[in-house]
C-alpha cells in the first residue's frame, strides 16, 4: 500500500509538470499569434502602399512623392523580413512546447495506467483472499456439522 502512495505522489508531480507544460504551450501559442498578427498587419500595409504606388505611376505625380512611397515600401519589406524570422522562431518554440506537453501527457497516462493496474491487482488479490476465507469457513462449518 505504501507503494501506491509513492506512485500517487509521482502522479501528482507529473500532473503538475503537465499543467506547467500546458501553460508554457499556451503562452508560446499566444506569442506566436501576436507576432503573426503583426506580420499580417504589415503585409496588408505593404499591399495598400504598393497599390497606391501603382496608382501614382498611372497619374502625374511628383518624383519626390514616388520616391517617398518606394522608401516606405522598402522599410515595410525590411520589417516584414524581420518579423518573418520572429514568426519562424515563435513557431519553433511553440512546436517544442507542444512536444513537451505531449510528453508530459504521456507520462501522466503511464502513471494512471500503473495505478489502475495495481488497483485491479489489489482487488483481485482481495477477492482471492475473501474466497479462500469463505472456503475455510465453509469447511469449518461442514466439519462441525459432521461431528454432531
Amino acid at each position: 500500500m505504501a507503494n501506491m502512495v509513492a506512485i500517487n505522489k509521482i502522479l501528482n508531480i507529473r500532473e503538475k509538470e503537465k499543467k506547467d507544460a500546458q501553460h508554457a504551450y499556451q503562452q508560446s501559442m499566444d506569442d506566436f499569434e501576436r507576432i503573426a498578427t503583426t506580420l499580417y498587419t504589415l503585409l496588408r500595409k505593404k499591399e495598400v502602399a504598393e497599390q497606391a504606388y501603382e496608382d501614382s505611376l498611372q497619374e502625374a505625380t511628383q518624383i519626390n512623392s514616388i520616391k517617398d512611397q518606394l522608401e516606405y515600401i522598402e522599410m515595410l519589406n525590411k520589417q516584414i523580413s524581420n518579423l518573418q524570422q520572429e514568426v519562424q522562431q515563435a513557431r519553433t518554440v511553440m512546436e517544442t512546447k507542444q512536444s513537451n506537453l505531449t510528453s508530459a501527457h504521456v507520462e501522466v497516462k503511464k502513471y494512471e495506467k500503473i495505478i489502475e493496474f495495481r488497483h485491479n491487482k489489489n482487488e483481485k488479490e482481495e477477492k482471492r483472499l475473501e474466497n479462500f476465507m469463505m472456503d475455510e469457513v465453509s469447511i469449518q462449518q461442514f466439519l462441525s456439522y459432521k461431528n454432531r
